[in-house]
């Protein structure tokens, strides 16, 4: 059987003090009404920063001003779609307008939330090292 075409994909951890910023999916899309760390497809050619700032403009009216590091990479699975979590450093406050919510949470307040399955994995080694 053919593998499906790899689509990456930035997931931006935005954090303030000890809450990170997420939101939740819009029911009619994959992982519908799960909460996710924000971003999408890196377009072809895209870096990293471009992608972030890209994302998190149209999807949350915030200017990203840096990228970190790839702090954790996983397949979602029965999909084309590898998510990259990379620090990113955003200013503004965040207008959910592709997202159904958005919000500022603890690592414990995610632990206990509802999130889409790359985002769960990615939040068992957060609080490993949190």
């Amino acid at each position: 059987m053919e593998q499906p075409e790899t689509i990456p994909v930035i997931a931006a951890v935005v954090r303030t003090g000890r809450r990170f910023l997420v939101g939740r999916r819009p029911v009619e899309k994959r992982h519908g009404g799960l909460w996710e760390f924000p971003g999408g497809k890196i377009a072809p050619g895209e870096s990293s920063l471009e992608a972030a700032r890209r994302e998190l403009s149209e999807e949350l009216s915030l200017s990203v001003t840096a990228v970190g590091k790839v702090l954790y990479s996983t397949r979602d699975e029965n999909s084309p779609f590898e998510v990259h979590f990379i620090e990113v450093a955003a200013s503004g406050v965040p207008i959910a307008s592709e997202h159904s919510d958005v919000g500022w949470f603890t690592v414990e307040e995610l632990l206990d939330m509802d999130l889409a399955p790359a985002d769960a994995r990615f939040l068992d080694q957060l609080k490993d090292g949190a």
